[in-house]
């Protein structure tokens, strides 16, 4: 049985396993990254339409100083980055995870050389940071349709009770008596 936690490694030493697949002419490999701080659908989806891109998805996950460091909302990460690893490569879209340290995905990039790197089409190709590493190893970027209403920091904010979703109206307000 494979466990989720078998699944996070050091890029290193997913690299290694990466050049083995690729000498099996196995397909494109796919990158992407980001915080996967209280996992939602909008995070399934986007892992899954990534996933179907190519024949190995590697998903890199931010550390939790790495996360402070993008000045996500206070308190942020919710969930320790271990654990955050450990659920997304919970997924069955997921081939293999690993945490970086850096603020952008550069580093890791270099060192997982990708075929594809996805991100959300809330960047444009001219905003992701990360656009000349992905341009210099000669990989292509794909942006994936993002999800209104989902993100992380929505669901953050319902938990709070500072905003209200349409799914969670009280039943006397949703269903008339």
């Amino acid at each position: 049985m494979v466990r989720a936690a078998d699944k996070v490694l050091p890029r290193e030493e997913i690299a290694r396993r990466l050049t083995a697949l690729r000498s099996h002419g196995s397909g494109p490999i796919v990158f992407t990254n980001g915080v996967f701080d209280l996992l939602h659908v909008g995070h399934v989806r986007y892992l899954e339409y990534a996933r179907n891109l190519g024949a190995a998805l590697v998903v890199g996950i931010n550390s939790d100083e790495s996360v402070r460091s993008l000045d996500k909302a206070p308190g942020r990460p919710v969930v320790p980055a271990r654990a955050r690893a450990e659920v997304v490569a919970a997924l069955a879209c997921v081939d293999y995870a690993c945490i970086f340290d850096e603020a952008r995905p550069d580093a890791t990039l270099r060192v997982i050389r990708p075929d594809i790197h996805v991100k959300s089409s809330s960047y444009t190709l001219d905003t992701l940071p990360e656009a000349a590493t992905v341009a210099e190893l000669g990989a292509r970027i794909v942006l994936a349709p993002h999800i209104p209403g989902e993100s992380t920091s929505e669901l953050v904010a319902r938990i709070r009770g500072e905003q209200r979703s349409n799914d969670a109206a009280p039943a006397s307000e949703s269903t008339p008596s």
